[in-house]
């Protein structure tokens, strides 16, 4: 490609804070530092985006191409970008959810991670049925002109100038404001979004450099323990801990009825720890054959025809194949589901964590029944068609 910029580029990152920074007047808030500009945390696939005429490649976060992935992207920089130029942005797919959620749109991981799949035929019907679109949020070339060694104020310029207003392609919002910075916070993530950035004004950008903040939701809730799968790095003699796997009833079943959901895991430990959580859990083992295991919620994982009757419709299981995954081995020791812990998460992708959680406590003090979707905070309604109009999978 004949760019200013030549791939592969790793992309700016951020460091997470607690709360959103205060501009540097705004003593009364703690402010200090540089200026600021607080942008939309977007929950998509990080992408810098090359275009030379019709040559169009998207480097993932890794440098790895996505453009095979992307055909819709593809076209739509096409028309929507200058004929050479480098951005920084991320891809999104949004959809207006089947849930009772009325006709407001939110933005789907579940249907972007369906892109990554190894057949061209699939993806194509994808990118005809769910259309993806690209937030651009940092310029780093036009035509001849290379920003990165540039402040950030002429970047986002230059990203003024490109005047991105969708269907397709979009530039993300952005204010020095900080209290409107706060009220995105709450109010955004019910249109699916992860939180908010903050951005110095007069800094060059730093590829691969953690140069930028995030403030991320955070929150806890209580769940059942059902199984944990082993360290890559235990041995015969010396069995580590990986994960721990975890559920939460689906009370909507009520009673007896009700099914464990498999909803995440846990698994930053020490080496100390894991090795200690294998002793502490031996007396919850399921010995493999016996009625016991048999009654398992999460029993069939190897095999779905052995499945509980409760588990039909439900999520896929812990242990399965996924496009991710390949033929990794995700086995795992089952446990009697009798143990409550509290996690840390951010926030949910359907019926599960969207992240690893973070461990936080044994729960004695609680019930495993006790432990359903109820517990778990509702965001704050809000249509993503308010921030991408017009976007494909918006209500607007």
């Amino acid at each position: 490609m004949n760019l200013p910029v030549q791939p592969p580029i790793r992309p700016m990152l951020a460091r997470s804070v607690a709360a959103v920074p205060a501009q540097s007047g705004d003593h009364a808030a703690g402010g200090a530092g540089p200026d600021l500009v607080y942008e939309p945390k977007w929950d998509g696939f990080r992408a810098i985006v090359y275009r030379d005429g019709d040559r169009v490649h998207i480097g993932s976060r890794t440098g790895k191409p996505m453009e095979r992935y992307f055909p819709d992207v593809v076209d739509a920089v096409r028309d929507a970008l200058p004929a050479r130029c480098v951005v920084d942005g991320e891809i999104v797919i949004a959809q207006v959810p089947g849930d009772g959620a009325g006709s407001r749109s939110r933005l789907s991981f579940e249907l972007l991670s369906q892109r990554i799949h190894p057949a061209a035929s699939r993806v194509n019907l994808l990118a005809e049925t769910t259309p993806a679109a690209l937030v651009v949020f940092d310029v780093l070339a036009v035509g001849d002109d290379a920003l990165m060694d540039r402040p950030l104020t002429d970047r986002l310029e230059a990203l003024d100038r490109l005047a991105l207003t969708g269907p397709r392609v979009f530039a993300t919002p952005r204010t020095l404001d900080t209290a409107v910075a706060n009220e995105w916070f709450d109010v955004f993530e019910g249109a699916g979004l992860d939180g908010v950035m903050a951005k110095p004004l007069d800094g060059a950008y730093q590829p691969n450099k953690r140069a930028m903040v995030k403030v991320k939701h955070a929150r806890t809730a209580d769940v059942v323990l059902a199984g944990y799968r082993l360290h890559k790095t235990s041995t015969p003699g010396r069995p580590l801990l990986g994960s721990l796997l975890l559920g939460l009833y689906d009370d909507d079943r009520g009673g007896e009825g009700a099914y464990l959901q498999f909803v995440g895991v846990a698994a930053s430990f020490p080496e100390a720890r894991r090795a200690a959580l294998i002793t502490e859990l031996a007396d919850l083992v399921v010995v493999p054959g016996t009625p016991e295991a048999d009654a398992h919620p999460w029993s069939g994982w190897a095999d779905p025809a052995k499945a509980l009757p409760a588990a039909e419709a439900r999520d896929r299981l812990p242990g399965a194949v996924s496009r991710w995954t390949g033929g990794k081995d995700l086995s795992f020791t089952p446990l009697r589901p009798e143990r409550v812990l509290e996690v840390g998460y951010d926030h949910m992708e359907g019926s599960r964590f969207r992240h690893t959680t973070q461990f936080k406590r044994w729960r004695p003090d609680r019930e495993p029944a006790s432990c359903t979707y109820d517990q778990l905070a509702e965001p704050v309604g809000f249509d993503l068609a308010e921030l991408l109009p017009g976007a494909p999978g918006t209500a607007g």
